[in-house]
């Protein structure tokens, strides 16, 4: 463990209490679930020093612990994604720093383009697997043979399958299906697209494998929540664009909020 986690982990111990079960990660439109957290306690990223420095919109740079629906929880607003610097280990510091104080899952939340004509903006997607299309990884550098981390369970099921009664409780139906990771920040092209989709995946977007792959490195388990914000290239005639994104999923948050609102407060880890 290096210093800066080390001392990030202290940090969060000594200013937010023992750690709790599950650590909540923001992504672009999922910011609103901050407000669901009851006696919240709030300690900036910049006063950790294992924690980056956040410059996209939507994305706060905070760590929240408080109870949601009685359960206690710690919330992350806002990452560091990979299209900022070309590197894929922007949150590598911060989700190490979450395992050493004692967080058993990573759940993450992002917003993605639909590649599944049945799957429209607003409704989720819960991510059963993912694909690495950049094939950049946050472990380069690593040594010994942890280095190779097993990535064939990388969204536990059992979470998953709770996850899926949960919202269904709200009324809220679940997709399920494969996330492909692009680099960005431009947005892909219709061609792109296809050869995404005749990959396998139903979900795109420029986050969430680089955390998911330091997660699972690290001993915790995730579950991940994709919030569909556009039909992607070619599938629609809509202007892509950030702005579009984030209007989208504010749209949407309400109900996306309530649904992770419902699963983090069913989840049972064991």
């Amino acid at each position: 463990m290096n210093e800066h986690v080390a001392s990030s982990a202290a940090t969060l111990q000594q200013r937010l209490g023992p750690a709790p079960a599950i650590a909540v990660l923001l992504g672009s439109g999922w910011a609103p679930f901050t407000d669901q957290v009851q006696g919240a306690t709030d300690l900036p990223y910049a006063e950790l020093p294992a924690f980056p420095a956040l410059a996209v919109g939507g994305h706060k740079g905070l760590v929240r612990v408080g109870a949601v629906g009685g359960k206690r929880v710690a919330v992350l607003a806002g990452r560091k994604h990979a299209y900022e610097t070309g590197h894929a280990d922007g949150m590598l510091g911060a989700i190490r720093s979450l395992a050493a104080w004692g967080v058993k899952l990573l759940l993450q939340t992002n917003a993605a383009g639909s590649m599944d004509a049945a799957m429209r903006p607003g409704e989720l997607m819960l991510i059963s697997d993912h694909l690495n299309v950049v094939q950049r990884s946050p472990l380069i550098g690593e040594a010994g043979d942890a280095r190779f981390q097993d990535m064939s369970s990388a969204y536990d099921p059992a979470l998953r399958a709770q996850a899926v009664a949960a919202a269904g409780t709200m009324g809220t139906a679940l997709h399920e299906g494969v996330y492909a990771w692009v680099l960005g920040p431009q947005f892909e092209t219709p061609a792109e697209i296809r050869m995404l989709r005749a990959f396998g995946a139903q979900a795109v977007g420029m986050s969430t494998v680089p955390e998911t792959i330091i997660a699972r490195h690290a001993g915790m388990k995730v579950l991940a929540l994709s919030m569909m914000t556009n039909m992607a290239a070619g599938m629609d005639n809509e202007v892509l664009s950030h702005a579009h994104t984030l209007a989208t999923a504010n749209a949407a948050s309400a109900r996306a909020v309530a649904t992770l609102a419902a699963v983090v407060q069913a989840l049972e880890i064991r």
